[in-house]
């Protein structure tokens, strides 16, 4: 990792003009598991899949509720997500105490944008090595943002950050344009297919290595529309989604296995 004394710190550019701490936090963003976000009209979902260390461990946290309009998924370190969850929530709070409503996804982002990109100023610190998809619900509709180490933050219509994430976006990218107009089940099926895009062939998605959050509005009464709170599912609150998604993949093998069939009569015959 030895870089002739040009990654001791954060402040100091390289004659390259890199900063080398910030590359080395978006590495560790890199190393994380997947996550994807998607955002239609009415509803954004965020999708994990989750890790655990060994056998005898339990399956590490991937997503995070910080108000009842918005919430997190993170790729990366932990603990460093932690320190900015907790920011976060606080910032929701004290708004919310001074003006009776909830935070703006727009101001609550640049927040956080301001306070990673604090430590890549001042000497001491270290960049945040984590990668975050936020998704919240504010007067504005549904938003999806993504913040790297750097500081820097961008909304997306669909995402994905973390290991092997690049089969997630083309899946993304392949279907974007449905993306708008889905319900909030269409939604959610988009995401767990492009989890599984994301995943080496010998692993599935499970009950027990899959995270779903979904924030969103639906309507109320005289055309109004009401906020639907931010919530994570678990275990067996997602088993009934998995089992759609895998339902699908066996219908298409099977559509798929007459046509297989035929083939190889067709060079016997020859």
């Amino acid at each position: 990792m030895f870089r002739n004394n040009y990654d001791n710190d954060s402040v100091t550019f390289s004659p390259q003009g890199r900063i080398f701490q910030v590359e080395y936090a978006a590495e560790a963003v890199k190393q994380g598991s997947v996550v994807v976000g998607i955002v239609s009209k009415t509803h954004a979902v965020l999708a994990a899949v989750k890790r655990n260390a060994e056998e005898l461990s339990s399956y590490q946290k991937k997503l995070f509720s910080i108000d009842e309009h918005v919430g997190i998924a993170i790729a990366g370190l932990t603990s460093d997500a932690r320190v900015l969850s907790n920011f976060m929530k606080q910032q929701c709070l004290g708004h919310r105490l001074t003006y009776g409503n909830s935070m703006p996804i727009r101001s609550l982002v640049n927040m956080i944008a301001k306070k990673a990109q604090t430590n890549t100023q001042h000497y001491g610190g270290r960049p945040y090595g984590v990668g975050l998809l936020i998704a919240g619900v504010d007067d504005r509709g549904p938003h999806l943002f993504e913040f790297q180490p750097s500081g820097m933050t961008e909304e997306m219509v669909a995402f994905a950050i973390g290991a092997r994430s690049q089969m997630a976006r083309t899946y993304l990218e392949r279907n974007i344009d449905a993306f708008a107009d889905c319900d909030r089940e269409q939604l959610v099926q988009h995401a767990l297919h492009a989890l599984k895009e994301s995943l080496v062939q010998d692993r599935e998605l499970t009950v027990d290595n899959t995270s779903l959050s979904i924030v969103g509005t639906v309507p109320a009464a005289k055309g109004a529309r009401q906020v639907e709170s931010f919530r994570v599912f678990d275990g067996q609150e997602v088993k009934d989604w998995l089992d759609k998604v895998s339902d699908e993949k066996n219908d298409s093998a099977e559509d798929d296995a007459p046509a297989a069939s035929g083939a190889g009569e067709m060079d016997v015959d020859n």
